[in-house]
């Protein structure tokens, strides 16, 4: 018998945890719609999805009735910043279980502030409006699936163009041409301590950056048209990603921190990022953007999470999680404090494990 047991028992004992742990209301930052809350209670779905456990989609409902109002407007949220447009992605489902019209009016107003962000000279969204010009990878997680989902959902195919435009963009602006990696940020107008002074580039390939990329790529072609005029680049980009991000996989199966300078002083294996980097290469398979091939190294990647993993008592410990950071050089990213049950991680862990149950046997 495997030692590993299937992906929906992790995720269960993850999310059941997570759920001792807090109240959904307090969910931190607590008060504040954010990506935070909005990345796990994603996972906490997809949960949801592949068991059936009604008190995981109840916790769901809970936590964004807390943090909206009757009208649908967050109580603590910024509209110019990408990372409080994510937890958008959760009203869907609680519009279609409840029909509640509250739902459809965050989707509406958290919508037309993804089409409101202020672009830089290439007409790439900013990640925040106080962080003028910058591009970073992330974005396209917080802003490209609720959008590519209001498209199909509402006959808005502008909303497809709007993903699918950025989506090459961050390509465009982003890759690497040597390696095939995503550097983590790019500002147009060169300000930034961090940016290249020629190409506005940050100087490194950080994991979970790059992880988000193909995670919410495909999560947008879940919605957009097959005969849609950008789709096939899209494939294309997911594609390439997933098969170089292949080539830098540890023998342990998990990625490094910073990707490319695996064994180097002060780099690490990390979690989060080795999550998304699974999680995207069974979908991907599951789409037949990558042969099923690949999915050998999904499962050790997978496997290398689980035996990465702690347990107390019944809690379920996902660790070596990097924490939340800004854009800085090798050292930066070396140094960053890890974390054990950080909610970012956890929600990558839960989309890890429900895209592994449906290719597991």
């Amino acid at each position: 018998m495997n030692k590993v047991k299937e992906p929906i028992f992790y995720a269960k004992a993850s999310v059941d945890t997570m759920m001792r742990k807090y109240k959904a209301a307090d969910l931190p930052p607590k008060g504040h719609f954010h990506y935070h809350q909005g990345v796990f209670l994603s996972g906490v779905y997809k949960t949801y999805q592949a068991c059936g456990e009604k008190k995981y989609f109840q916790y769901i409902k809970d936590w964004v009735d807390a943090s909206i109002d009757k009208d649908g407007t967050p109580v603590d949220f910024n509209k110019g910043h990408l990372d409080d447009l994510q937890p958008g992605i959760l009203m869907y489902a609680l519009l279609d279980e409840t029909g509640d019209v509250k739902y459809k009016k965050a989707l509406d107003l958290l919508v037309t502030a993804l089409k409101d962000m202020p672009r830089n000279e290439i007409g790439g969204f900013w990640h925040k409006d106080d962080l003028p010009d910058q591009m970073w990878l992330d974005g396209l997680y917080m802003g490209g699936p609720i959008g590519a989902e209001y498209g199909a959902r509402f006959d808005a195919p502008e909303c497809f163009d709007l993903v699918a435009e950025q989506v090459l963009l961050m390509e465009q602006a982003t890759k690497d041409e040597k390696t095939g990696l995503l550097y983590h940020a790019w500002d147009s107008s060169k300000a930034e301590s961090w940016a290249d002074k020629e190409t506005g580039l940050s100087p490194e390939f950080w994991g979970r950056s790059i992880g988000w990329v193909p995670v919410a790529v495909l999560d947008d072609l879940d919605f957009i048209p097959k005969d849609h005029k950008k789709r096939s680049e899209m494939e294309r980009f997911v594609r390439e990603l997933l098969q170089t991000v292949c080539n830098y996989q540890s023998d342990q199966g998990r990625w490094y921190q910073v990707v490319d300078k695996g064994g180097q002083e002060g780099n690490w294996l990390e979690t989060s990022c080795s999550c998304l980097f699974v999680a995207a290469i069974c979908k991907a398979a599951g789409k037949g953007i990558l042969p099923e091939s690949y999915l050998e190294q999904a499962r050790k990647g997978f496997e290398g999470v689980i035996d990465s993993l702690g347990w107390n008592g019944e809690d379920l410990l996902v660790g070596n999680v990097c924490i939340g950071t800004g854009v800085g050089d090798y050292k930066h990213y070396c140094d960053r404090p890890t974390s054990v049950n950080d909610l970012h991680g956890v929600g990558a862990f839960l989309i890890m494990c429900t895209e592994m149950q449906k290719f597991w046997r």
